[in-house]
């Protein structure tokens, strides 16, 4: 059983794999937010007491969930699903729709992208045979026109109603329920400059680089959980030991009613609620599984989510058998399809539970544990 715990960022936050090596484009030192499942779960599990280092010692015995968003009214944020549309009326029908400035928050409607054999207004769009079918937009009704996407963060409420195959009607009726909101945090730019030894000059290598840090608007916090008791402490969170305050909190009754959707029942779609691996090859990466195929109608993701993340290695000394001291490196890199990514499909299911390779190598168990590819099943009422 999960215990769940907010974890609050006590000043700003950085995520990095490696600094610039040089100046240029890559001196941008971009981050990812939220991090990553396993940054935050290493960093909870930072407080519990340290297995050590020998192999024997190392315990796969936590299973864990998240990260996911916490408001001030503790209200549970997720990741939007990607195939929905605002749509708007227009309010002059003889205005022409460029005149009306794309707001996603003053929509009527919110419409689901559909499979292109649904929709015959698309029967002449081209596509590469080989590959799915593109989701298209649904058909309109007379002066309605689409005006951009949700914003990227949805109430988990709403997504209940969402994976109930329900729709969203009329926001100006549920003033005081905003089922979506933007992103509640800000960008900081940071600077660095490390000069010469003894010089007043730039160093060549690593002398100039900037990272773009995270701050959380106030009364927001990330929210994750993992099958242990913590009690409250500070850990440290991303890089340049920056901390959070780790707080236990009750079970979230949205996610328990979540849950539910785990299992496919009659289901027809299913959205991807935590980063994902979809392997197409072998080391090559999609945004569907290559067995997948043959059951899709279609997929709505996004650009995938690079990353690789550090561990901890003992190399072999040079001519010798025996090993060095533990050394920081790099892990291999992956490509993850991004949260919110939503799968259509046909009458037959795919046996996959998880959006993660079939392998029994180490890293897949550690993602399984995390609940990396977690996918939650909703159906689409026709007519």
């Amino acid at each position: 059983m999960l215990s769940w715990y907010t974890i609050e960022p006590i000043d700003v936050l950085l995520f990095r794999e490696e600094k610039p090596f040089s100046p240029g484009e890559g001196s941008w030192a971009k981050g990812k937010f939220p991090p990553m499942p396993i940054t935050v779960f290493q960093a909870l599990r930072s407080a519990l007491p340290h297995y050590g280092y020998n192999q024997k010692d190392k315990k796969r015995n936590l299973t864990f969930i998240g990260p996911f968003l916490l408001d001030i009214q503790n209200t549970l944020w997720l990741p939007t699903p990607k195939d929905l549309l605002c749509v708007r009326k227009k309010d002059n029908p003889t205005e022409a729709e460029d005149n009306h400035k794309d707001s996603t928050d003053t929509w009527d409607k919110i419409k689901r992208l559909q499979p292109k054999d649904t929709q015959p207004g698309w029967d002449y769009i081209c596509f590469d045979r080989d590959e799915l079918q593109p989701m298209v937009p649904p058909q309109l009704e007379e002066n309605e026109f689409i005006c951009g996407s949700p914003q990227p963060w949805i109430k988990a409420e709403a997504l209940i109603k969402y994976l109930e195959g329900n729709n969203f009607e009329n926001k100006k009726d549920n003033k005081d329920n905003d089922y979506f909101c933007d992103h509640p945090w800000s960008l900081q730019i940071l600077p660095h400059i490390h000069m010469k030894s003894g010089s007043r000059q730039v160093r060549d290598e690593e002398g100039y680089f900037t990272e773009i840090a995270v701050r959380m608007d106030p009364g927001w916090r990330l929210v994750a959980g993992i099958s242990t008791k913590i009690d409250q402490t500070v850990v440290r969170l991303g890089g340049e030991g920056h901390r959070a305050i780790v707080s236990p909190i009750k079970p979230l009754k949205p996610w328990q009613d979540l849950e539910q959707f785990s299992e496919q029942k009659s289901s027809n779609f299913a959205y991807l609620l935590t980063p994902g691996i979809a392997e197409k090859q072998k080391a090559k990466y999609g945004v569907y599984p290559s067995n997948w195929k043959e059951n899709l109608r279609g997929c709505v993701s996004d650009r995938p989510l690079l990353w690789g993340g550090r561990t901890q290695i003992k190399r072999r000394l040079l001519n010798s058998q025996e090993r060095g001291n533990w050394q920081s490196a790099l892990s291999p890199q992956r490509a993850f399809v991004a949260p919110g990514t939503v799968y259509s499909f046909g009458e037959n299911l795919p046996k996959d539970k998880l959006l993660l390779p079939d392998s029994n190598n180490d890293d897949l168990e550690t993602f399984r544990q995390l609940n990396y590819g977690k996918l939650l099943w909703g159906n689409i009422k026709s007519g």
